[in-house]
C-alpha cells in the first residue's frame, strides 16, 4: 500500500485541490444565490411553494442526468469544469434557500415588533436583526450543500472536470479496489472535515455562551 500511495502521490493531491476548487467554487455561486432567494421568499411569500417547489424537483434529478443535461448547452457545455459547477450548484440550492427562508421566517414576531418601535427600517431589520438570529439555521443548510456538493462532484469525473471522481472511475473500469479507495477515502475526509468545521461554527451561533464556559 505505501508503494502505491508514493506512486500516486502527486496525482491524489492535485485531484484533491480539483475537488476542493469545483466544491468551493459551487457553493460560493450557490450562496450567492440561495441566500438572497430565501430572503426574498419571506417579503413575497405566495413565491415561497412554486420556488421551493423547482428547487427540490432539481434535486431529484440525478447526477448523471444532470451532467447530461447541461452538456448540450451553450457556454455551459463548453467546458467540463462549468457543467460541473452548475450541476453542483443546482443541488445545493434546496438546503440553503429553504434554511434561509426557514430561519428569517422563525424569528419571534414580539422581537420584529420592538425593531420596528425602536424605528429600524426594513433593511436594519434584516442585518441587525433577522440575519443574526437565523444565521445558525443558515449555516445548517450550508453544512448539507456543502457535504451534498463533495459527494456529488465525485461524478464530475464523468464529463472530464476532474476530481477524485477521476480515481473512482478509472477504478471501476480497471477493477482496481485501489484506485476506488484512492478517490473514496479523501472525498469522504474532505466531506468530514466541512461538516465538522461548519457543525462547529453553527454549534457557537446557537450556544454563544459555550465557549467561555
Amino acid at each position: 500500500m505505501s508503494g502505491f500511495l508514493q506512486q500516486y502521490w502527486d496525482e491524489i493531491v492535485t485531484l484533491t485541490l480539483e475537488h476542493l476548487w469545483l466544491t468551493g467554487m459551487a457553493m460560493l455561486f450557490a450562496t450567492a444565490v440561495s441566500v438572497p432567494l430565501g430572503i426574498l421568499l419571506t417579503r413575497r411569500r405566495g413565491l415561497a411553494r412554486p420556488v421551493l417547489g423547482v428547487v427540490n424537483t432539481l434535486q431529484t434529478i440525478p447526477s448523471l442526468a444532470m451532467f447530461g443535461f447541461l452538456m448540450p448547452l451553450p457556454f455551459i457545455g463548453e467546458r467540463a469544469a462549468r457543467i460541473a459547477i452548475v450541476a453542483l450548484v443546482a443541488y445545493a440550492l434546496l438546503p440553503i434557500v429553504r434554511n434561509t427562508y426557514a430561519g428569517i421566517s422563525g424569528v419571534d414576531a414580539t422581537v420584529m415588533d420592538v425593531a420596528r418601535a425602536v424605528g429600524m427600517t426594513g433593511s436594519q431589520r434584516l442585518w441587525k436583526v433577522e440575519l443574526p438570529l437565523a444565521m445558525p439555521f443558515i449555516l445548517a443548510g450550508l453544512r448539507t450543500a456543502t457535504v451534498t456538493c463533495v459527494g456529488i462532484a465525485t461524478i464530475a469525473a464523468a464529463v472530464g472536470a476532474g476530481g477524485l471522481g477521476e480515481f473512482i472511475f478509472r477504478g471501476v473500469a480497471s477493477v482496481d479496489n485501489r484506485l476506488v479507495l484512492a478517490g473514496a477515502i479523501p472525498a469522504a475526509i474532505l466531506a468530514l472535515a466541512a461538516d465538522g468545521l461548519l457543525g462547529l461554527l453553527e454549534w457557537k451561533l446557537r450556544t454563544p455562551g459555550a465557549v467561555r464556559q
